[in-house]
């Protein structure tokens, strides 16, 4: 059995390497051809507006992270031994290293949604690499930022603490005070998420209720005054807002397993060897290996003109999870011996492990991850029977579409939950809560090209909105347009592993926290504390969707009237409106005579106002969401640790299934409106007209729900998880108290000051 401990310093090499292969996508996606001058203004506007939101929101984010570091640092000062005020440099450092991803990887996604248009004059296969090149930067940036702000500060408090490496108490400090990273990351994932999701769906609904459904325009068009805050919200949404939200889960993830794994220490230890820690940092080398593969994976994207984008996609994960489970494999082979004797944190009984046990939950998480997304992509993708089942339900009406894409998204929840549960026993018995937590980031370990392949969806949907934009003609936006179904596809597929991922990440951080309050937390149902807290986690993500809704909707109607006061007052809209619309619907360029009513209102639309809207009220409406998201679990403990228990789980089984609903509902929408509208008149004949306006009623309706406040529930679980984690040892001080004044403690053995040099029992 080797020693892990080596890793500390192999952690921050492979970041930097990550994060320079980052640097030279970024590089060769800016050298790519940026089209032509109008091309090119259309990209500079979306950039623009983009960054300008993402710097009003980090303004914000900056006053939070400030006021939070402080109480952190104050509060867990006052605790003592198991934990300190570093905490707080924790936390702002997670909340740094999340922002910095968030802008490397938009930076880099609104320079690659141009030059991805551009290469659509070309070539199905150069456009796509264009546009997965972008996201991957995205992957390259998480994965780098996220291993490079852990195993930096690892590195550092275990040089602070040397007695860390080989007891387990002091072990159990470092990773009390690391464990703020986490929350920082969390904090800003959650306003990302929100804040972005607010920002894109108020000008996606803007756009499409008055662009499509009352002008009757195609979307994405220059004449509409919503199309660039559109495009802004993919990428503010969609490419910041996911990157925080996995950045989050991984983060989550690891220092979870790192915190189980020091129950292991003693079993570990008695073999005599001297790596008793090693399933403490067994964690950090899965992830190692998981970026490592990631860039392999990346050298097999690739697709043939008329060929299928999605295959070439699929192709590069498969490559990058067979080598993560190959190496995953050999190293826990290494790491881990055949059996090691561990008690379990809830009942205390005693079960013995080995390498076997652990290397299955690694592989039951990673497949769990796969099966979901195939899941996903059944119930969202064009041609699958769910979706062909709303459109089949378009042809009576509105009501009937917004009726069947809700059966959809119920009905979706089913196997998902079923495979999370099956991964969930599958790891608790084969390594215990440790599996778990294992297979938490054996889902999330090749994040480097999952996300890649995620943040390359709105890049492909933005390149599609500049070919629309720009006038490139139908056959460069049919090539966008494929790119663009297969980005809705992985952008579904991203949410089901996301919504996944949370699944397992927060029922790790449950069992860090219960681990922290040393056996002192009894979750049972009968207790009626306890169903109190189950009743009130339940309640939350419905609260929380509710929050992010009616903020969607209010925005969504500054949008509609201002687009509408745009259409009404702009004198040269109207004819261009009408020229433009009369050659949507009979499915062809326009002719001469439209197209100069067209050019004439070219750059008439105050596309600014339409992005200033979007941006006002997302930055406002963010903050009371975030905030509930937080104080909840503080106001709680407070009262009860048993309720805080029952909120754990009670968040969890409600947030995880409402998040696959409305996550898979909104992409069964979306892609049944993409399909009618591509199957056009030549299927449906008269009945298309209708057909369309109602599956872009579906589509209205999912987008709050697959871009708002679905993704946003699954960071919620999380974050209230990470918050109950944070506080453990205060709250322990407060129930407590005198009990470890007494000489008890929040674990088996007393956490002592650094330079102790107690052994473990």
């Amino acid at each position: 059995m080797g020693d892990a401990s080596v890793i500390i310093y192999v952690v921050p090499a492979v970041a930097v390497a990550a994060l320079v292969y980052a640097m030279v996508r970024a590089a060769w996606v800016k050298r790519q051809d940026a089209g032509n001058e109008r091309m090119q203004m259309i990209g500079s506007w979306v950039a623009d507006g983009a960054m300008a939101f993402l710097s009003r929101e980090y303004r914000t984010l900056a006053i939070f992270v400030v006021a939070v570091a402080v109480l952190l640092g104050f509060s867990n000062a006052q605790v003592g031994g198991e934990t300190n005020a570093f905490i707080a440099l924790s936390f702002v450092l997670g909340a740094f290293c999340s922002s910095l991803a968030g802008f490397f990887g938009m930076k880099t996604a609104t320079l690659a949604n141009v030059r991805t248009a551009a290469a659509a004059r070309t070539g199905l296969n150069t456009a796509l690499q264009v546009a997965f090149a972008g996201g991957s930067v995205m992957g390259l940036s998480v994965v780098g930022l996220a291993l490079l702000g852990l195993g930096g500060l690892l590195l550092a408090y275990t040089q602070m603490y040397p007695d860390s490496l080989v007891n387990e108490t002091a072990m159990m400090l470092v990773l009390n005070i690391l464990s703020g990273f986490s929350l920082g990351a969390s904090s800003i994932a959650l306003f990302a998420r929100v804040g972005g999701g607010i920002f894109t769906k108020a000008a996606d609904v803007g756009a499409d209720l008055v662009g499509k459904v009352e002008a009757g325009i195609p979307e994405d068009h220059p004449l509409n005054p919503a199309t660039i805050a559109d495009n802004v919200g993919d990428n503010v949404g969609d490419v910041a807002g996911m990157g925080a939200d996995l950045f989050e889960s991984y983060v989550g993830a690891i220092i979870a397993s790192m915190i189980l794994g020091v129950a292991w220490f003693t079993g570990l230890d008695s073999g005599g060897a001297g790596n008793g820690m090693n399933a403490v940092f067994l964690p950090l080398v899965v992830a190692v290996i998981g970026a490592v593969a990631s860039i392999i994976g990346f050298f097999f994207v690739q697709t043939e003109e008329g060929g299928d984008p999605q295959h070439g996609l699929n192709k590069g994960m498969f490559v990058s999870g067979g080598i993560m489970m190959a190496g995953a494999i050999a190293a826990i082979y290494y790491f881990i011996p055949q059996e090691v004797v561990v008690k379990d944190i809830l009942s205390g009984e005693v079960a013995t492990y080995g390498w076997i046990g652990v290397s299955l939950a690694v592989v039951s998480g990673l497949v769990a991850g796969i099966v979901v997304g195939m899941i996903t992509e059944w119930y969202t993708a064009c041609e699958r029977k769910p979706v062909e089942s709303i459109i089949q339900a378009s042809r009576t009406g509105h009501a009937t579409t917004i009726i069947q894409g809700v059966a959809v998204g119920m009905n979706s929840t089913t196997l998902p939950v079923l495979v999370i549960g099956a991964a969930i026993l599958s790891s608790y018995y084969c390594a215990g809560f440790y599996g778990i937590a294992m297979a938490a980031l054996g889902m999330l370990s090749t994040l480097g090209i999952q996300l890649a392949t995620d943040a390359y969806g709105p890049i492909a949907d933005n390149a599609g909105g500049i070919a629309e934009m720009s006038q490139l003609g139908r056959e460069v936006r049919a090539r966008t347009d494929k790119l663009d179904a297969v980005g809705n596809t992985t952008a579904a597929i991203g949410k089901g592993f996301a919504i996944g991922s949370a699944a397992l990440t927060a029922l790790s951080l449950t069992a860090a926290f219960l681990t922290k309050m040393g056996g002192k937390v009894d979750i049972d149902a009968a207790d009626p504390v306890v169903l109190v807290g189950l009743l009130i986690g339940c309640m939350l993500p419905f609260r929380f969707s509710a929050m992010a809704m009616v903020a969607v909707g209010n925005a969504a109607q500054d949008m509609i009237q201002e687009v509408r006061r745009q259409f009404r007052e702009i004198p040269e809209l109207r004819p261009a409106l009408d020229a433009a619309k009369r050659a949507e619907s009979e499915e062809r360029d326009p002719n001469p005579e439209e197209a100069a009513l067209i050019a004439a209102a070219d750059g008439k639309a105050e596309y600014a106002h339409c992005v200033e809207i979007a941006t006002t009220a997302a930055i406002k409406q963010m903050v009371a969401p975030g905030l509930m998201a937080v104080l909840v679990p503080i106001i709680v403990g407070v009262v009860s640790v048993h309720m805080l228990g029952g909120l754990l789980v009670g968040v969890t089984i409600s947030g995880v299934c409402l998040a696959i609903f409305q996550a898979n509902s909104g992409g069964a929408w979306d892609n049944a409106k993409k399909q009618t509208k591509d199957e056009g008149h030549g299927k449906w004949g008269d009945e298309y007209e209708e057909m369309h306006k109602a599956t872009v009623t579906g589509d209205t309706v999912g987008d709050p729900f697959k871009d708002t406040s679905g993704p946003s529930i699954n960071i919620l679980i999380k974050l209230i998880s990470v918050v109950a984690m944070i506080i453990a040892p205060v709250l322990y001080a407060i129930h407590f108290g005198d009990e470890a004044d007494a000489g008890g403690s929040t674990g088996e053995a007393s956490i002592q000051p650094p330079a102790a040099s107690a052994t473990a029992e």
